[in-house]
């Protein structure tokens, strides 16, 4: 099996075999004992180990997942999954935004307009980036972007990874809350398909920004809640200590969301997480992309919006 690189605290079962068997083999090159058979058990071992601990991830390791510092993010996805790319920047009002990026891209041959959180894999990265917290010119740039996709009748791939959108005094200013909203409204009568991923972290209107679609997915290792584990902690119960506890209680995992409806499907990560093979992720994600592509298609643009509003507004209806 592929060889796991573990980075988190509740990955040290697997970390501690793979010790073990490193220890067999360097017996084994000493001694020229055959060790074949104690190599096959504890192979057989881990990969029995592997299979159960990332099939009943917690909400919190799925969190801890979902911010692993080697996770692909847009620019990554971009690059794997796209045949070019033409980056578009600023909102014509104030400034271009790094939290988010966008532009024309090619997939499969069709031309779509890609835009997504970006969040920087270095300080330097991030810093540059706001930590792919984005201003209220990010969420105008999206629109503006959206906007200019509609024009020329092309599809939109949104990819979303944001610890939420940036909370400062000046984004306040410049109407952050606005933005938002308009983007939601704007997006749920856009007159071309969407297509939403979330590919990290999904918090709050930040994620929602540019989270309104026709099919939304999420990766199976991410997390879409209206407030991070670490800040639902805080508020209740005064500490950042309990974070495990409200993440359970947030339901907050993709297979939560898809229980509840809130999202149309999970896209399976390979084993370990996105991190441990980008170049599998990007493809399974491709071809997702390529599927809804074709059967959005061939929806009249009536039929398209109708559809997108019904499904989001019967989200959160109760039947008595």
């Amino acid at each position: 099996m592929q060889q796991i690189k573990t980075s988190f605290d509740f990955e040290k079962p697997i970390a501690d075999l793979v010790q073990q068997i490193e220890k067999v083999k360097q017996v084994a090159d000493k001694t020229k004992v055959d060790m074949s058979a104690t190599l096959e058990e504890l192979d057989g071992k881990l990969n029995e180990t592997t299979q159960s601990l990332y099939n009943n991830l917690t909400g919190w390791n799925k969190v801890q997942m979902s911010r692993h510092p080697d996770r692909p993010q847009t620019l990554d996805y971009i690059s794997m999954i796209c045949d070019d790319f033409i980056e578009l920047h600023g909102d014509r009002t104030v400034k271009d935004d790094k939290a988010i990026v966008g532009g024309f891209a090619t997939i499969n041959g069709q031309t779509v307009m890609v835009i997504g959180h970006q969040k920087g894999k270095n300080t330097k990265e991030r810093q540059f980036h706001n930590f792919g917290m984005a201003n209220p010119e990010g969420y105008r740039k999206a629109l503006r972007l959206m906007r200019l996709a509609e024009k020329f009748n092309k599809p939109v791939i949104s990819l979303i990874d944001t610890m939420g959108a940036y909370p400062g005094l000046e984004a306040e200013e410049r109407g952050q809350g606005e933005a938002i909203a308009r983007n939601l409204l704007e997006m749920s009568i856009l007159r071309v398909p969407i297509i939403c991923v979330i590919v990290g972290e999904g918090a709050s209107g930040g994620a929602l920004g540019i989270g309104i679609g026709d099919k939304v997915y999420m990766l199976a290792h991410t997390w879409y809640s209206v407030i991070s584990p670490e800040s639902c902690s805080s508020i209740l119960w005064r500490s950042w200590d309990f974070k495990e506890k409200a993440a359970e209680c947030l339901k907050l995992t993709s297979d939560d969301m898809f229980g509840n409806k809130l999202i149309d499907g999970i896209i399976p990560e390979p084993l370990g997480g996105a991190h441990q093979n980008p170049e599998l992720m990007a493809q399974t994600l491709k071809d997702y992309i390529i599927k809804d592509l074709a059967s959005l298609g061939k929806l009249k643009t009536d039929k398209l919006i109708e559809q997108r509003i019904e499904k989001f507004c019967a989200m959160g209806v109760v039947n008595e």
